[in-house]
């Protein structure tokens, strides 16, 4: 038995605190027995009896502790409270991870050193720790913090009981690779970092053709370190190999290796499916590479810039379909139909369906819970995002995107203080970091505080690749109603987009032409208006069901002053994508119909937009990630023309949400 260890759990299940409480209470019984009940004339042996079943009582006592839990639900077997996600508190910020239980089945997995004389099988040793983090989520009873939040650590970090803390997790995985040739050495060591005691170490000098059952192993033996239990389902799929291929399989790693970088960037989305058909094309029958394959591809067709096309969407839909052919059951192969569920055919109840069954498949990942967040958000059920988005975070708490996302959902409900906390843990985590510093800012427009804001977007120029902090900043002029450095950098923007998409061209041409015309440049609104037309029209037949694409085109109309045209687009827009349909962004084209209205003398139509979209939930097209709220309406130039009613008024007087 490893004593400081048992001594360990003794405390963490609050076996001492029992034992403490329990002979505070039973010498306080005791002394009340043999003072009171003589008093009473109570025979004395009712005292004997108080203090034997006291006695006996005692260790009773210690082995509940040890066994329960008391949780908000009532008692519950300690292993089972220990699997449990925190509850969401409705309308707060999370708790820092440090404040909440932490499980003695939990486990982080530092980044993999890469010892090979090769700097560039880097990619090599960051797929083996993924691929064993992707095994260790397969296993229900364990905790497995996901790789987006170990990733900046180093890969032997000396502090680990201070990093357990951040992460939440009572054990660390400690790992090395070595690739020659192909041969291959793995060193891998299990530390509880609670107690700083070495739980588990090996070494494994294997044939790269060896290395799936190395992966498996280490799994195993984690599970076995840690006394997880394994269901016969979850046996086999540790024992899985997903190829034959060697190759195929080192140009899947090499995809996974971009495929982690892809959050915020197109071209490393676009490297990361380039390595996925390079895998398939070795290996035809490799299922899960078409998965993921499937995944890039519906990613690229969801994410603005990308490839919004038909063909986009058919490529996504074959890789699913190899992949489905080969292994349906594969629980990649479930998370990438869930994707493309999400991502291309935008149908949520289905989407939902599936990334619920891929919860039970992968207990452990924090993938399948984001995703539901994303759903559910879509679908306007905000407090059940909020619990899913809660779910991700304990098991990737230092994920910046997740946390960003999280921020973003109350920021849409216009609770911008629980916003503006979480957005902080961000930006501990990376500091000053423009896309996230922006998203910070973009509350603080919301709120009305240019001058915070302004700060936050000091830096924020032309050149930033953050595409959310551009925004942000373009929004911050305009609010300022600086409108000689807003129309210098839209056009300073303009001029680097020698290669960029259309939809990049498109959007900033449109919102160039409305800020010249605000500026009352009349003929250079005509000139940028025109060319934001032309580029969006012909977007426009390449996906004539585009509700972004035909929003885009009222606005190039009503810059160029086409009442009619302008009206009919805005409202094709909202047939396009109603409010019922996504609660995310279907209010977004009621506003930019509000807009239009605005801009032609519609006063009456467009307050009665306003004063709905004040109620509601959504993300802003205008606004950045936040709805509108009084604070916009009172400071933005767009809504000058409404400035004399007494209804809008009214709307800008009422209080801040």
């Amino acid at each position: 038995m490893n004593l400081p260890k048992f001594f360990a759990e003794l405390k963490r299940r609050n076996v001492y605190k029992v034992a403490i409480a329990y002979g505070v209470v039973a010498w306080l019984l005791m002394q009340v027995a043999s003072q009171i009940f003589p008093f009473f004339e109570i025979p004395s042996w009712a005292v004997r009896l108080v203090v034997l079943l006291l006695i006996l009582g005692f260790p009773i006592a210690l082995v509940l502790a040890w066994a329960f839990d008391l949780t908000p639900e009532g008692l519950k077997r300690t292993e089972w409270a220990d699997r449990e996600p925190a509850r969401p508190s409705r309308n707060k910020a999370w708790r820092q991870t440090e404040s909440v239980k932490v499980p003695a089945k939990s486990i982080a997995v530092m980044p993999f050193e890469n010892r090979s004389e090769d700097k560039a099988n880097a990619y090599f040793a960051d797929g083996i720790q993924d691929e064993i983090l992707t095994l260790l989520s397969k296993i229900a009873d364990l905790k497995v913090i996901s790789r987006t939040s170990t990733q900046r650590y180093q890969s032997k970090p000396r502090n680990l009981g201070q990093i357990a803390k951040q992460l939440g997790v009572a054990n660390i995985l400690e790992g090395s690779v070595q690739k020659v040739a192909d041969q291959v050495r793995v060193n891998v060591q299990l530390v509880n970092a609670q107690i700083d005691s070495h739980l588990w170490a090996e070494t494994y000098d294997r044939k790269l053709t060896d290395i799936f059952s190395v992966e498996s192993e280490i799994a195993k033996g984690i599970a076995e370190s840690l006394q997880a239990k394994l269901t016969g389902r979850e046996e086999q799929a540790l024992a899985v190999k997903p190829t034959n291929n060697l190759e195929a399989y080192d140009a899947y790693l090499r995809g996974l290796a971009f495929d982690t970088r892809s959050t915020y960037s197109i071209d490393a989305l676009r490297k990361a499916i380039s390595f996925f058909e390079r895998a398939v094309q070795l290996d035809p029958n490799f299922a899960l590479a078409w998965a993921r394959l499937s995944r890039g591809h519906a990613a690229l067709y969801f994410t603005p810039g990308g490839d919004i096309t038909a063909a986009g969407r058919d490529a996504a839909k074959k890789a699913l379909e190899n992949a489905q052919k080969l292994q349906q059951s594969l629980p990649e192969t479930q998370l990438a139909l869930g994707y493309y569920q999400y991502h291309v055919l935008g149908d949520y109840e289905l989407a939902k369906t599936t990334f619920g069954l891929v919860s039970k498949m992968l207990p452990g990942s924090s993938e399948v819970p984001a995703a539901l967040a994303f759903v559910a958000r879509r679908e306007g059920h905000w407090d059940e995002s909020v619990a899913y988005s809660e779910q991700a975070l304990a098991l990737d708490p230092r994920n910046v995107q997740l946390l960003n996302e999280a921020a973003v959902t109350y920021a849409e409900l216009r609770q911008f203080p629980a916003a503006l906390k979480l957005h902080d843990r961000a930006l501990d985590i990376v500091p000053d970091e423009p896309g996230v510093m922006a998203l910070k800012a973009n509350i603080h427009q919301a709120e009305g505080n240019l001058e915070q804001a302004g700060k936050l977007l000091s830096q924020i120029n032309a050149q930033t690749p953050s595409t959310i902090a551009l925004v942000i900043k373009m929004i911050q002029l305009r609010l300022e109603r600086n409108y000689a450095e807003a129309i210098q950098f839209l056009q300073a923007r303009l001029a680097q987009f020698h290669s960029a998409s259309d939809i990049d061209k498109a959007f900033t041409q449109a919102v160039l032409a409305v800020t010249q015309r605000l500026a009352g440049d009349t003929a250079g609104a005509k000139v940028a208006a025109e060319q934001a037309r032309n580029t969006v029209e012909h977007l426009c037949k390449s996906q004539p069901d585009s509700a972004a694409f035909a929003a885009l085109l009222s606005l190039a109309n009503s810059a160029l002053g086409e009442k009619n045209s302008a009206l009919k687009e805005a409202e094709r827009a909202i047939k396009l994508l109603p409010s019922v349909k996504d609660r995310v962004n279907g209010p977004a084209c009621e506003e930019n119909l509000a807009l239009i209205q605005t801009m032609f003398g519609e006063n009456n139509q467009a307050i009665s937009t306003l004063t709905r979209l004040l109620q509601t939930p959504y993300s802003s097209w205008f606004y950045g990630p936040t709805p509108v709220t009084p604070a916009l309406l009172r400071l933005d130039p767009y809504w000058d023309p409404l400035r004399a009613d007494p209804a809008f008024q009214k709307l800008c007087e009422e209080k801040q949400p």
